[in-house]
C-alpha cells in the first residue's frame, strides 16, 4: 500500500510542476485568501486544540507531532481541495485537478499520518482505515469552514 500512496503522490507533484500555473494554490490571491485575519485565528484555536488533546485521547497513534503537522497540512490544503473538488465534480475544473486535490486530502488526512507512523513504530498503523474516515471528516469540515468569505455588500 505504501508504494501505491508514494506513486499516487509523485503523479500528482508531477502535475503540479507541469502546469502550475493552472492551480489556484500556486497564486498569492489562495495564500491571501488563507491567512485571512480570522481564519488564522480559527487555525490556531483548532490546532493548539487537537495538538495539546492528542496525548490524551488514549490513542497510542496520536500525539503531538502528528496532531500538529496534519493541522498544519489541512489549513494550507483544505480550503483548495475541497473545493476544486467540487469545482471538478460540477465540471468546472479539470479531472487532473480533482486527482491532486483528491491527493492532498488522502496525505493531509491518512498518508502522512501512516508514513509517520511507519518511520516512529517500524510498522503499518492498524488504524489507518479508521483515522482515514475521522480525519477526512475534520478535512471536509475545515476545507468548507475556510472556504467562507465575506464581501462588502454581498455578505
Amino acid at each position: 500500500m505504501d508504494t501505491f500512496f508514494a506513486a499516487a503522490c509523485v503523479a500528482a507533484a508531477a502535475i503540479c510542476v507541469r502546469d502550475r500555473r493552472a492551480f489556484a494554490f500556486s497564486h498569492r490571491a489562495y495564500w491571501a485568501f488563507v491567512f485571512a485575519p480570522w481564519k488564522l485565528a480559527a487555525f490556531c484555536v483548532a490546532a493548539a486544540g487537537l495538538t495539546l488533546v492528542a496525548p490524551y485521547t488514549g490513542d497510542p497513534t496520536w500525539d503531538y507531532v502528528d496532531a500538529l503537522f496534519m493541522s498544519v497540512l489541512t489549513y494550507a490544503s483544505a480550503p483548495w481541495a475541497v473545493g476544486a473538488l467540487y469545482l471538478a465534480v460540477r465540471r468546472r475544473l479539470p479531472l487532473k485537478q480533482a486527482y491532486v486535490a483528491a491527493c492532498a486530502w488522502l496525505f493531509s488526512a491518512s498518508w502522512s499520518y501512516d508514513l509517520y507512523l511507519l518511520l516512529r513504530d517500524g510498522e503499518y498503523p492498524f488504524t489507518w482505515l479508521a483515522n482515514l474516515f475521522a480525519s477526512s471528516v475534520l478535512y471536509v469540515s475545515a476545507g468548507l469552514l475556510w472556504n467562507l468569505d465575506w464581501k462588502e455588500g454581498r455578505g
